[in-house]
């Protein structure tokens, strides 16, 4: 078993704190709801008129630094904002605690890149040492498990959906000579929570319906622990969010829980440019496409991402044969991708306000885990595990059954999964 940690104190305060984040939420959705790239001008525009001509005079430099600061950026909107400063607050959380790993031979880590070796090295660093065997979800290559299974002598189950991560985990594995087992199966599987029982679970960034699922069945599942680091909360999600606690009532969407995972710091900087122009490129469109049709709301599926390697030209008229847009013979293309540009900075600068509410919305999120898992008889910590630097998708939570608690079985283990909304689109691995 994992050593206690946590105080009920400790569950009032998480179950506060998810109702504040809920309250802040709720009273600005005005705010964070429309996203700028579909609506031109957000209802806030108007209403709030010197907030607007505030964030649409900012100079580039400015957007860039608050763009990638997110307390800076809610420490500059506070005066027009105020609920700012409280959403600052909120997701300020105490430190966890952590030890020292020894290293692990550089034999056995050659093939790790270096900003996910970073990611392992500080979730490892923060789960308490392990006094048992460890199950770990949706395990890629099984790094995470390697590292532990090396640092505390524990046997370690690696579960994981692709034959071919599986294939690599087994044979790092056996040269690493650990007893580590390598499970390729799927994780919303019966036969993979049956797996739970008796072990302490580590997940590292399994997307969406994959953490929750472990939650959703926490209750009867009989983990002795989790440890989690949830992300793409948006995964998995049919229709609407199903919250996991009792008092978590925010209406979401896959849409706009987006938002929670729309930070790119850890991004090259080359990407960032790409991406850049790919929106430019997709707001010209829009934009000469409401000329000729009229301003109206429209849906806009992926593009191809070949459409995206030639020039501004081919990308319309791709995009526009597609779309049932009929061109005239003659195009100003320079005027629209000229207006593409400039719109992208308007939505840059719109989106400052949005986003001040990004990392509130995540915690929410994280926070219904956390006393959904309290509720299921556990007494949970949360708090960063790394700098955002090393990736954005930051949070931890640390899970251990309440000892005065029996283990019970498995029962409704399968009544449970078989509800779910809805399954999420694969990618195993680490991100």
């Amino acid at each position: 078993m994992l050593r206690s940690f946590s105080q009920p104190a400790v569950g009032r305060a998480h179950r506060r704190r998810l109702g504040e984040l809920q309250a802040a939420l709720e009273a600005h959705q005005a705010y964070w709801h429309p996203s700028p790239f579909h609506v031109r001008r957000p209802d806030w525009c108007a209403a709030r008129p010197e907030l607007a001509d505030a964030v649409l005079g900012i100079d580039s430099l400015t957007v860039e630094r608050l763009s990638h600061d997110p307390d800076a950026c809610r420490d500059w909107l506070t005066p027009w904002l105020p609920v700012a400063d409280t959403l600052g607050r909120l997701v300020n959380l105490p430190p966890l605690p952590v030890r020292d790993l020894p290293a692990m031979p550089p034999r056995l880590d050659r093939r790790i890149r270096g900003r996910k070796r970073d990611q392992i090295d500080a979730f490892a660093a923060h789960t308490p040492p392990a006094q048992g065997p460890l199950l770990e979800w949706c395990a890629g290559k099984g790094h995470l498990g390697r590292r532990l299974a090396i640092a505390d002598r524990v046997p370690v189950q690696s579960l994981e959906i692709d034959p071919k991560l599986c294939a690599d985990a087994t044979q790092l594995a056996e040269r690493a000579g650990i007893d580590q087992t390598v499970l390729c199966a799927d994780a919303l599987d019966d036969y993979s929570h049956a797996l739970v029982k008796g072990r302490t679970v580590l997940a590292l960034h399994a997307c969406g319906e994959l953490h929750r699922a472990l939650v959703r069945g926490a209750a009867r599942a009989g983990a002795n622990g989790y440890v989690i680091a949830p992300c793409c909360y948006h995964r998995g999600i049919a229709d609407a969010y199903r919250p996991l606690a009792r008092d978590a009532s925010l209406p979401l969407d896959a849409d706009l829980i987006r938002l929670a995972v729309t930070e790119t710091v850890t991004a090259p900087r080359h990407d960032r440019r790409r991406l850049a122009r790919d929106q430019a490129w997709k707001l010209g469109f829009i934009a000469l496409r409401n000329e000729l049709e009229g301003e109206a709301a429209r849906t806009f599926r992926p593009v191809p991402s070949r459409w995206l390697s030639g020039d501004f030209t081919d990308f319309c008229r791709a995009l526009a044969q597609r779309e049932g847009v009929d061109l005239p013979a003659a195009v100003q293309w320079a005027h629209w991708l000229a207006v593409g540009e400039q719109r992208r900075a308007e939505i840059r600068r719109l989106e400052l306000v949005r986003h001040a509410f990004r990392r509130a919305l995540e915690l929410w999120l994280v926070m219904d885990l956390v006393v959904g898992l309290e509720e299921a008889g556990f007494d949970v910590q949360v708090g960063d595990f790394c700098d955002r630097s090393i990736t954005p998708r930051n949070l931890l939570v640390l899970a251990q059954r309440q000892l005065s608690l029996p283990v019970v079985g498995l029962s409704c283990v399968h009544r449970r999964l078989a509800s779910l909304d809805g399954r999420p689109s694969r990618q195993p691995g680490l991100p």
